[in-house]
């Protein structure tokens, strides 16, 4: 394990005027692993109980084997497909949990392909001194304590936890692992498993600091959206859980919010066809970064014509692409391609995904 957790571990970013809270990425549920039983949320009240965390460093040597050896067996049972084994490793309050659990595991398996595990940072939270469960702040602080890492829990009872985040070296998408552990009283104490969250740690063979400096280049040029974008591939990438916090963290949302303004406020906005579909305009009422397909892809929502022939649903929503494109074309070059979510009377009823080259200009 390492010391720092890896968005600590960034080149100095030039200190940004505005400050700004946490900001949850703007994506659809994502391929990030929603199932934990105990309701992980990013920004909560901190608890008046005492706790207290304890980073990699200041572990027992004791903590760390018993830790490191679960983990592993952990990540060895996602990898290899033994469900089985891995639903004997709950914790039982998260038992009734499974089916969500195995769903995590299941779409891990593109992530960690070709790759092996390496924890990099680990942190152990105590939480016994707990009376009931509550909203619960970690607040993990490096050895030299310069930095001070931020874990929010929602509704937590009393126990012993960990949090342990991993990469899939070598693996392409560069998996994230990330687990929360806990003691088992009915079983010895054993370390099981109480949440387990999954995502890509590269885009395209780019990671997230890429990213950030491509971000920052982006801005310096005024390509506002395409850096307002990057920033949350950034931020993507170099977060693996929703439930930490930190100052680079910080330092990346305000920078991000230094733009100016957001794709996100022009909404909604319309659209114009050309040659064959000139004179129709079709009104976008969402932006955001869309990673299901394990990739730097944008997405954009429209409200459809009510089509129903396939052939037709696609040619509008193509020529929506190529509205859209034409008003941001610099857009083309810094991402690999592009969502088209058809809407009708608050329904869903069409989409398309398709790299920039693919989309008619």
């Amino acid at each position: 394990m390492a010391l720092e957790p890896k968005l600590e571990n960034l080149p100095q970013i030039a200190p940004p005027i505005l400050t700004f809270g946490v900001v949850r990425r703007p994506v659809l549920c994502r391929l990030i692993a929603c199932s934990l039983a105990y309701a992980l949320a990013i920004a909560i009240a901190p608890t008046a109980l005492a706790v207290n965390c304890s980073t990699e460093s200041a572990l027992k040597q004791a903590d760390r084997d018993a830790l490191l050896a679960a983990a592993n067996g952990i990540a060895s049972d996602i990898t290899g497909q033994n469900y089985d084994r891995l639903q004997g490793t709950l914790l039982p309050t998260v038992s009734g949990d499974w089916d969500g659990i195995r769903g995590v595991a299941q779409a891990a398996l593109p992530l960690t392909k070709g790759g092996s595990i390496y924890w990099g940072d680990g942190y152990l939270l105590d939480a016994t001194d707990l009376k009931t469960p509550a909203d619960t702040q970690f607040f993990c602080t490096t050895a030299d304590s310069q930095i001070t890492i931020t874990v929010s829990l929602h509704n937590l009872p009393a126990g012993r936890y960990a949090l342990l985040l991993g990469d899939y070296e070598g693996a392409p998408l560069r998996g994230q692992l990330a687990l929360i552990l806990g003691t088992d009283p009915t079983a010895g104490n054993q370390w099981k498993l109480g949440g387990l969250f999954t995502h890509e740690g590269a885009f395209e063979g780019h990671d997230g600091v890429w990213f950030w400096t491509h971000a920052r280049a982006l801005a310096a040029k005024k390509e506002t959206w395409s850096a307002w974008f990057s920033y949350d591939a950034a931020r993507w990438l170099l977060i693996p859980v929703d439930f930490l916090s930190s100052p680079n963290l910080e330092k990346l949302n305000r920078e991000q919010m230094d733009l100016g303004t957001s794709p996100i406020n022009s909404l909604p906005f319309n659209v114009t066809g050309a040659g064959p579909d000139a004179g129709k305009t079709w009104q976008i009422t969402a932006l955001r970064l869309d990673p299901s397909l394990h990739t730097d892809d944008l997405a954009l929502v429209y409200i459809g014509s009510g089509l129903t022939d396939p052939t037709a649903q696609r040619a509008e929503a193509v020529a929506v692409m190529s509205a859209f494109l034409r008003l941001h074309p610099e857009l083309r070059d810094n991402f690999h391609g592009l969502w088209a979510y058809a809407e009708r009377d608050g329904r869903r009823t069409y989409a398309i995904e398709l790299a920039m080259a693919d989309i008619p200009r």
